[in-house]
């Protein structure tokens, strides 16, 4: 069977992060995004941990089930350690298919750090260790290094990351067989990289509210089972693991390099230009994804291996529906015009991805049908995202707002 699944999102435990990210805000939202199975997020925080056992049902394929929908037990680690002389930061992701694992985990971890305090714990524990940690308890367990490309924290980040992933995780390495590319990186970034290729790249909403799951998923047509979707992403098999949704990388918080307080944003030609400083203060700037993807890689820009998992980019809907009316996309009316297009269409990802051009202008107001057409064919401007600011998108011109305003278009008149 065809499926979605987001296998990183945060629950309400961990810092920044909504309060309505439970267990029943999760299962509603993902019927309406269109996603079937969802990252529970956050087993090491024992209160979450705690929860996910009240309400999560065993589907005896290493899965969980909660009204209609399916969870994966997750969980994000944040290790910061020294190791050479250098001082590391990395996020990794733990898959796990059964409690009785993930207590054995949490055992293991408690000891080493406080995995109260947040849903994302922070542990001086090497990654390399993590990995011995997690596949002594379960062979079955599963790490994938998170948001790769991150500056600060993660596994090739700039700031804090390695070169080599056989230098993060030494012996167990070979034990290592995906890797999520992250908001501010798409697959196409990391084929340039011919290391990589023997990995799944996987992509994840890393969602701190029910709203935003799925702005970066996964789509398989396999069994619903845990050990099935393993074994078709260590497999790298196209006909199970069918392709990834994914930002345009340039939206995300890193993609440039750049210098916030300075509102500086710098391509990797300008940041050599000028010697990795910001012009405004003289700092160092933070360097960006774009950047590092380009220092490591030996491939040019649009190099895909025979092996490659496709990918789609995609535009959240509230955020179309936001340009094409022109107004904010918390407001109300663009709540409830998402409310009727998902009524009209049944998910977002059914009008989104799989519904017709036709259906589109038949169902929809003749701009909101343009901008998701537009979406799909890439036919977008984007300002990139640097030192931590989202990049921001443009669907319609100067041109088309003006003529929208003039014609003062309602949607489903």
């Amino acid at each position: 069977m065809k499926f979605i699944a987001d296998f990183h999102i945060h629950s309400k435990y961990s810092r920044a992060t909504s309060k309505n990210m439970d267990v029943e805000n999760l299962a509603r939202w993902a019927k309406i995004k269109g996603i079937s199975l969802m990252g529970t997020g956050d087993f090491t925080h024992p209160v979450w941990l705690s929860e996910l056992k009240s309400f999560l049902e065993p589907a005896d394929n290493g899965l969980f089930h909660y009204q209609g929908v399916h969870f994966i037990l997750t969980a994000e680690v944040s290790s910061i350690y020294s190791k050479k002389g250098k001082t590391y930061r990395i996020h990794n992701l733990i898959f796990a298919p059964s409690f009785k694992s993930v207590d054995k985990i949490n055992r293991v971890l408690s000891g080493i750090g406080n995995i109260v305090s947040d849903g994302r714990p922070i542990l001086g524990l090497d990654a390399a260790e993590l990995a011995r940690i997690v596949f002594s308890i379960d062979e079955h367990c599963v790490i994938a290094p998170a948001h790769i490309w991150t500056p600060w924290f993660s596994l090739f980040g700039s700031m804090s990351g390695f070169d080599l992933l056989e230098d993060c995780f030494e012996e167990q390495s070979a034990k290592i067989f995906c890797l999520e590319t992250g908001l501010s990186s798409d697959p196409a970034m990391n084929w340039r990289l011919s290391a990589l290729d023997k990995y799944a790249l996987i992509s994840n909403s890393d969602s701190h509210s029910p709203q935003k799951i799925g702005r970066e998923a996964n789509v398989f047509d396999c069994e619903l089972s845990y050990f099935e979707i393993m074994d078709a992403l260590k497999n790298k098999d196209k006909k199970r693991f069918l392709y990834t949704i994914e930002f345009f990388p340039e939206e995300g918080k890193y993609h440039f390099d750049g210098h916030r307080n300075c509102k500086i944003r710098f391509s990797p030609q300008q940041t050599k230009k000028h010697k990795g400083l910001c012009p405004e203060c003289g700092k160092r700037i933070t360097v960006g994804v774009m950047n590092r993807v380009d220092a490591l890689a030996d491939r040019k820009d649009g190099f895909a291996p025979k092996n490659a998992i496709p990918f789609k980019r995609l535009i959240p809907l509230d955020e179309i529906i936001a340009e094409a009316i022109g107004v904010g996309k918390t407001s109300k009316r663009v709540v409830k015009e998402y409310e009727q297009v998902i009524q009209s269409f049944g998910t977002e990802f059914a009008v989104l991805l799989r519904a017709p051009e036709k259906e589109l202008y038949r169902l929809l107001s003749a701009r909101l049908a343009q901008g998701i057409s537009r979406v799909r064919s890439g036919n977008v401007n984007i300002n990139p995202g640097y030192d931590g600011e989202y990049g921001t998108v443009s669907i319609f011109s100067e041109d088309d707002k003006d003529t929208a305003r003039e014609k003062q278009l309602s949607f489903f008149e």
